[in-house]
């Protein structure tokens, strides 16, 4: 059963019991990624999460490591386009511990100048990382081509300008406006007891700082392309359409729509693509749900002499889908497999966590499994059929190709 207690302060601890498990996870979410983030902030949010490890006023970054090591824990954190989380997974009597870390990191970071120095220099190589692998950039590319005029087109890391102009006190300043009370959720999951969650409760619901209202512009979903050349064996294309939210009743009819277009080994995509005419070894589709928008994308990846007979074919698979529709049998096999994944995630601490932590953080609502699994039992052939008449219209287009390449 998940539980849900608001502290004095604002804060939300939202914890699941199972007393069973010999594990806790836990993660810190804070209600802030890169679409918080005016264009010269770009990157800030990932930026913070970096520095929150590289030392407290009582720990230092190889200090912070081995706190970890010593307890055969892991953790570690990453930034999204709507929140930041920081997590941690240890024994159940080491969870005490452990979330003393997380809150100490948090809310004592030194932000020392040498580091924030050194950390700069491994953003800009996680950037330069990124750019490296076509098969990552390529998304990269596709929503800025797809949102140009919106924070939530921009990339997560930031440029190097922008890293450039970050020092500590931008940063702090930065926290302060956004790492507040009502914009943090703790969860637990695993063997939790009542002493774990008095401690939460004491590190982290006592805090004070000034609220900001988040006010979103809801994005704009623009048709176009973009065309990179780079010196690659492959071609990367990637093709983007207009999703729904995560509050939208159509949010499991696209999770099993997904599955039967490319979000499974038996997809429309893999089996046609793949083991039909043998075009690509990746190819898949994938939904991203935000708080006020959603995204459809589909990506493949093969030679540059198959880039343009594999392109044609997905558009015309598509075109296909929506004049001939999908079958019973389909939508049947993907309502399955989507309750599959999602009991099998019950036997990770980790799973139960983060799914709590983003439905509080997101939604502010929880349900339970039965609830959950009646109403993806309720979707239809129907309800499917009319979100894909709605779904597939002028995509969004990011291509990265071998240099001498020239298809579109």
């Amino acid at each position: 059963m998940v539980t849900t207690q608001t502290c004095k302060n604002g804060l939300r601890i939202v914890s699941e019991t199972i007393p069973h498990f010999h594990s806790v996870a836990m993660g810190v979410f804070v209600n802030n990624g890169s679409r918080d983030e005016l264009p010269e902030e770009n990157g800030i949010t990932h930026f913070i999460e970096h520095m929150l490890f590289k030392g407290t006023d009582s720990r230092t970054a190889k200090e912070i490591a081995r706190e970890f090591d010593r307890i055969g824990g892991d953790i570690n954190a990453y930034t999204s386009k709507e929140y930041t989380c920081y997590y941690a997974k240890v024994l159940d009597h080491h969870a005490e511990r452990a979330v003393s870390v997380l809150a100490d990191m948090l809310f004592n970071s030194q932000m020392d100048p040498v580091e924030f120095d050194k950390e700069r220099q491994v953003i800009l190589e996680e950037i330069s990382m990124t750019e490296d692998m076509p098969d990552d950039d390529v998304h990269e590319q596709l929503w800025r081509v797809m949102y140009p005029q919106n924070s939530i087109g921009a990339s997560i890391l930031g440029t190097a300008e922008t890293l450039a102009s970050f020092t500590p006190e931008k940063i702090r300043d930065y926290m302060n406006r956004h790492y507040t009370p009502a914009n943090i959720v703790v969860s637990v999951a695993g063997n939790v007891t009542a002493s774990l969650l008095e401690k939460v409760e004491a590190l982290f619901g006592d805090f004070e700082r000034e609220e900001n209202l988040k006010v979103y512009e809801v994005p704009v979903f623009k048709a176009g392309h973009s065309i990179k050349n780079k010196e690659t064996e492959q071609g990367h294309l990637c093709l983007g359409f207009p999703g729904v939210s995560l509050n939208d009743s159509n949010i499991y009819n696209i999770t099993v729509l997904d599955n039967i277009i490319g979000g499974s080994m038996s997809s429309r995509l893999f089996q046609e693509i793949r083991e039909q005419r043998g075009l690509a070894y990746s190819i898949f589709s994938y939904h991203s749900a935000y708080s006020d928008h959603g995204t459809f994308a589909i990506y493949g990846g093969t030679s540059d002499d198959q880039m343009a007979e594999m392109q044609q074919v997905i558009l015309s698979l598509l075109k296909e889908l929506k004049k001939d529709g999908i079958t019973q049998e389909e939508i049947t096999d993907s309502k399955e497999q989507l309750k599959g994944s999602l009991m099998l995630g019950l036997e990770s601490t980790s799973a139960r966590m983060s799914r709590n932590g983003r439905h509080e953080l997101l939604l502010g609502k929880h349900q339970t499994y039965d609830e959950v699994l009646t109403q993806i039992d309720q979707v239809s052939l129907q309800k499917v059929t009319e979100l894909l008449d709605n779904l597939i219209e002028s995509p969004a287009i990011s291509i990265i190709q071998p240099k001498e390449a020239s298809f579109v």
